[in-house]
């Protein structure tokens, strides 16, 4: 560990870590914990992504069993709640919680509700992707009081506080509703493009000099890895929360092509322009 670190609230070097998901997204971050020098237990469903962590527990229950900071970061709301649910009973008093997935603010309430006494939540789900997980440059998007686990979210990128708990989960929904939709539409404009004949590169060059540049950037990533599936998922737990015709379509689309369910979003364009 780093001894010039500066440490504040109630984590210092020996602080008990427990990281339970190691996809896409959880095994750079785990690694994150491991190289600063945090005692560190892993746990996955699948065992074999646990492959090069020292300690790897077995269930849930034994990865959280005296851990000071328990981190989740699953692949949605039922799984959450599942494993949530397992272990909370293990979680000795003054633990927090920090509930990285993107589930939205109606599971975060439900997951604050299977916490014993004396347990903080903090929801801290992430934008970016499996590139910036390894780099340290994700945004955290953290609701609730997350002053004693900062050293920790520092870890993974840069700290946006937005509120009570719950309003990470919430401005995630809202975030990347707006990515996927905007990615999509993209892939739309090319798809019109080749109706037009128009040359790639010039539709290129002209999306990138757009408002829409960000955008097409995402559109064009490499390197990058959000699953198709999991875009359709985060895109559907938007259009539960509110009336949003834009996005229920979009998920329409999403879904349409089940053999890119694994692929990054950036390879919905190809999709698109059949």
């Amino acid at each position: 560990m780093n001894g010039e670190r500066a440490y504040i609230g109630g984590m210092d070097n020996n602080s008990k870590v427990a990281f339970l998901g190691l996809g896409a997204m959880g095994a750079p971050m785990a690694r994150r914990v491991a190289d600063a020098g945090y005692p560190l237990t892993v746990w996955n469903r699948s065992a074999g992504k646990a492959d090069g962590f020292a300690t790897v527990a077995g269930t849930p229950t034994e990865a959280v069993r005296d851990a000071d900071v328990v981190v989740t970061m699953l692949a949605d709301p039922p799984a959450v709640r599942a494993v949530v649910g397992e272990f909370a009973g293990e979680l000795k008093p003054g633990a927090v919680l920090v509930e990285a997935s993107t589930i939205g603010p109606d599971a975060v309430r439900e997951i604050a509700e299977l916490l014993p006494a004396g347990v903080t939540l903090v929801d801290a789900p992430v934008m970016g992707s499996v590139d910036k997980a390894a780099s340290g440059e994700l945004n955290l998007l953290v609701g609730g009081d997350a002053d004693e686990v900062m050293p920790l979210l520092e870890l993974f990128g840069t700290v946006r506080r937005t509120g009570a708990v719950g309003t990470g989960a919430a401005l995630k929904i809202v975030m990347i509703n707006a990515i996927v939709n905007g990615v999509a539409l993209v892939g739309e404009a090319y798809q019109l493009a080749d109706v037009y004949g128009l040359p790639e590169e010039l539709v290129k060059q002209s999306l990138a000099g757009s408002p829409l540049a960000g955008l097409a950037a995402r559109a064009a990533a490499e390197g990058a890895y959000y699953q198709v599936k999991l875009a359709a998922k985060d895109v559907d737990l938007a259009a539960r929360a509110a009336n949003l015709p834009i996005a229920r379509t979009v998920h329409d689309r999403l879904t349409a092509y089940p053999q890119a369910a694994d692929e990054d979003i950036a390879q919905l364009v190809r999709h698109f322009r059949g």
